[in-house]
C-alpha cells in the first residue's frame, strides 16, 4: 500500500472570475470542473487540470468573497509546483510574465531542477518546475484546444511545500505514517534557516514529493486570499482508501473517515502543526456526468445535490466559462 504522488492542490480565491481568467487565459489551464464546495455550496469550487483532469494535475480553488488577505506565515502550505516541460519552458514562460505583468522571481535551481517562482493576482505562492530531468511519475496531457504550445504547457503539479515550526513531528506523519521516503535536501533562500527536505512516494520524482521547511522565526500563517487550504495524495482505489482510513486510525490521527465526493473519494486529517492533508481516489473522474468535450462550461453538482439546484444556483453569482479557452499570444 503506497500513496501514488499529489492527487489536487485547494486553494482559496475571492474572485471567481478573475480566478477563472488567470488560471485559463495567462497559464492556459482548463477548467475541468465548475461545481460548488459539497460542505458549503454557497461557494463555487473551480478545478483546473489537464485535458481531462488526470490525477496529478488538478489546482482548485473555493471561492470565499470578502475573504481577507492572507498573512504569510508557518504551519501552512507555503508553495504549490506546476509542471513544464523542459528548462527552455521556463525562459518562454518568464517572457509571458513579463508580457501579462505577472509578478515572478528569476528562474533559479530547487532541489536540482530550474523553477521560477510567481504569484496570481491574489498573491498566491506559485513555482514553475521544469520536468526536463524528471523520472518518475509522469505528467499529465495539455489541452488539445489550447492556444498556449503544447511545448511549454503546464502539465501537471509539482513539488508542494510545507512550512512548520517544528518539521520533526511532520516529518514523523509523512515517513512512517504515509510511507514517504527521504530523499535529499537543498539550501534555504532564507539566510541562516535550516536546509529544507526532500521527501518522495510512489514512483517519485517531480509528481511525488513534498518539501519540509522549518521556520521557528515567523508568526503562524494567518489564512485568507491567496492561501492553500489543503494537498491531497493519490490513492488507487476505493478499497486501498479504507486500508488507509484503518492505518490513520491506528495512529491515533483524528480525521473524516471516508468522504464521498462523486469525482473521487477522500479521507481528511491534520498533521502536528496543522496541515490539512486528503487521501483521494484516483477515480471515478470528472467526466463521470459531464461529456469529455465540454468539461467545465456548465455547473456540475454531485447527485446529492441535484435536487437543490435552483436554490444553489441563486445562491451563486454567474460564471461565463463557454468560452474558456486561453487567448492567443
Amino acid at each position: 500500500m503506497e500513496l501514488k504522488g499529489i492527487h489536487h492542490v485547494s486553494a482559496l480565491t475571492t474572485d471567481a472570475p478573475r480566478n477563472f481568467d488567470f488560471y485559463t487565459k495567462v497559464l492556459g489551464m482548463r477548467l475541468v470542473k465548475k461545481t460548488v464546495n459539497q460542505d458549503e455550496p454557497s461557494m463555487y469550487h473551480l478545478f483546473y487540470a489537464d485535458e481531462k483532469g488526470n490525477p496529478g494535475t488538478d489546482l482548485t480553488f473555493f471561492e470565499i468573497p470578502m475573504l481577507a488577505r492572507n498573512y504569510e506565515g508557518t504551519n501552512s502550505i507555503s508553495s504549490v509546483s506546476l509542471r513544464v516541460p523542459t528548462d527552455d519552458s521556463l525562459k518562454y514562460w518568464k517572457r509571458r510574465f513579463e508580457e501579462q505583468g505577472v509578478d515572478h522571481e528569476p528562474i533559479t535551481e530547487r532541489a536540482g531542477r530550474a523553477t521560477l517562482a510567481f504569484r496570481d493576482f491574489e498573491q498566491q505562492r506559485l513555482i514553475l518546475v521544469s520536468d526536463e530531468m524528471n523520472e518518475g511519475v509522469p505528467g499529465g496531457v495539455p489541452w488539445e484546444m489550447s492556444t498556449l504550445p503544447a511545448e511549454h504547457s503546464i502539465v501537471g503539479l509539482g513539488p508542494v511545500k510545507i512550512t512548520v515550526r517544528e518539521a520533526a513531528p511532520s516529518i514523523e506523519v509523512l515517513v512512517h505514517v504515509l510511507g514517504f521516503r527521504h530523499k535529499g535536501q537543498y539550501p534555504s533562500t532564507i539566510e541562516g534557516q535550516p536546509n529544507i527536505l526532500v521527501l518522495e512516494t510512489g514512483e517519485g520524482g517531480t509528481g511525488a514529493e513534498i518539501h519540509v521547511e522549518e521556520r521557528a522565526d515567523i508568526p503562524v500563517e494567518r489564512p485568507g486570499r491567496g492561501s492553500v487550504h489543503h494537498v491531497a495524495f493519490r490513492v488507487d482505489n476505493e478499497e486501498e482508501l479504507r486500508q488507509w482510513i484503518e492505518r490513520i486510525n491506528d495512529a491515533g490521527l483524528q480525521n473524516s473517515g471516508f468522504v464521498d465526493r462523486f469525482y473521487f473519494r477522500s479521507l481528511y486529517f491534520r498533521e502536528p502543526n496543522g496541515i490539512l492533508y486528503d487521501l483521494a481516489t484516483d477515480g471515478p473522474g470528472f467526466d463521470t456526468d459531464e461529456d469529455i468535450r465540454t468539461l467545465g462550461e456548465s455547473l456540475a453538482l454531485p447527485p446529492f445535490l441535484e435536487s437543490h439546484r435552483e436554490h444553489i444556483e441563486k445562491l451563486l453569482k454567474p460564471l461565463d466559462t463557454k468560452n474558456g479557452q486561453p487567448v492567443r499570444d
